[in-house]
């Protein structure tokens, strides 16, 4: 079931996303309180561009009309209250809603393509983060200037109360910045934006074997670099990630990493083309699995001789991912996202 004011056409489309235009794509499930948060500021920055629509921009091909779609991937619905409410206080198609209830992370990012299939360009964001003042600006900017056929921004963490010491000595909600215009060869979707034309051409979605496990958008962008698109990095497109208690513990940091490193020895078995390939994947896997394993069991062992947290934190993700992707090596599948 979806919104009424965003059926989805016969082409899979949804009637009201402007053809030819933008979609910032938000997944959520049941966190009504993010979601809250977060849509007024995307739909602001929406707005902007649609106020903008038809004119051109610093030498730039003319602005292009903007939509925010809010999938939700509770089977219950539970989003379309909050989402219809805060929809109301903005002009009518500047928010949208669609009811995803195929359970899996995979199938939300998979409708997000269906829905904005008229439209030129689709960014992702995450229902826990909060986009920068110039966050939609930058992305599209470097786009249109390049014709990437993905731009990636950086993601900032902030706690929802102090993390313990442990967290802290690990540093293990710091992420990587780099600079604008530098190329990757993977990237997550919490602040993705792509070019539909390419992916389209190059034939690209979601692998819904990865819907509860993660590492959909890790196998996504990969696939989208192997295939030749160019994939590049906007520093000045920063988004905030309001980090809650629940994660901040040391379970969570290890079920992460191994989750981390299951899914990265998964995408690389799929990646291999022949049976040739997969058993030589396979073993590279396994390899850089048992290293990291034991290389973070020493390390571990090291800080608890010398006391130094920082290297009793950092062994023992290291060695949590490193387990994750040999038992990946063997086929094991570690579904963080399962749904009791």
């Amino acid at each position: 079931m979806t919104h009424p004011g965003a059926r989805p056409a016969e082409d899979g489309s949804a009637v009201g996303l402007p053809a030819d235009g933008l979609v910032i794509a938000v997944l959520t499930y049941r966190r009504p309180d993010d979601i809250a948060l977060a849509l007024p500021r995307l739909a602001c920055q929406a707005g902007m561009r649609q106020a903008g629509a038809g004119r051109p921009r610093n030498g730039l091909p003319e602005e292009r009309p903007a939509t925010v779609l809010v999938i939700d991937n509770d089977p219950a619905a539970s989003a379309r209250p909050i989402v219809e409410q805060l929809a109301g206080a903005f002009p009518p198609g500047l928010v949208r809603y669609v009811h995803e209830p195929k359970p899996g992370i995979a199938a939300a990012r998979n409708r997000a393509l269906r829905e904005a299939a008229s439209s030129a360009l689709l960014v992702f964001i995450d229902d826990d983060e909060v986009p920068s003042e110039q966050w939609l600006e930058q992305l599209v900017g470097l786009q249109r200037s390049t014709g990437a056929a993905a731009v990636v921004g950086p993601v900032i963490s902030e706690y929802e109360h102090e993390p313990e010491p442990w967290i802290e000595a690990g540093n293990f909600f710091h992420r990587r910045r780099l600079a604008t215009g530098t190329r990757l060869d993977v990237a997550a979707t919490n602040n993705l934006l792509v070019d539909l034309r390419q992916v389209r051409a190059l034939r690209l979605s979601f692998d819904e074997r990865f819907g509860l496990s993660g590492g959909s958008d890790t196998l996504f962008t990969r696939q989208l670099v192997q295939r030749g698109g160019a994939m590049l990095w906007c520093d000045e497109a920063v988004v905030v990630d309001r980090v809650p208690s629940s994660r901040l513990t040391r379970s969570w940091v290890l079920r992460r990493a191994l989750r981390s490193g299951n899914s990265a020895a998964r995408v690389s078995l799929e990646l291999a083309a022949g049976a040739a390939a997969r058993l030589a994947a396979r073993g590279v896997c396994l390899g850089s699995g048992s290293v990291r394993l034991a290389g973070g069991t020493a390390r571990l062992a090291a800080g608890a001789v010398s006391g130094s947290s920082r290297h009793q934190a950092k062994g023992l993700r290291t060695a949590a991912r490193g387990l994750g992707m040999a038992a990946g090596a063997f086929g094991y599948v570690y579904s963080e996202y399962r749904r009791k």
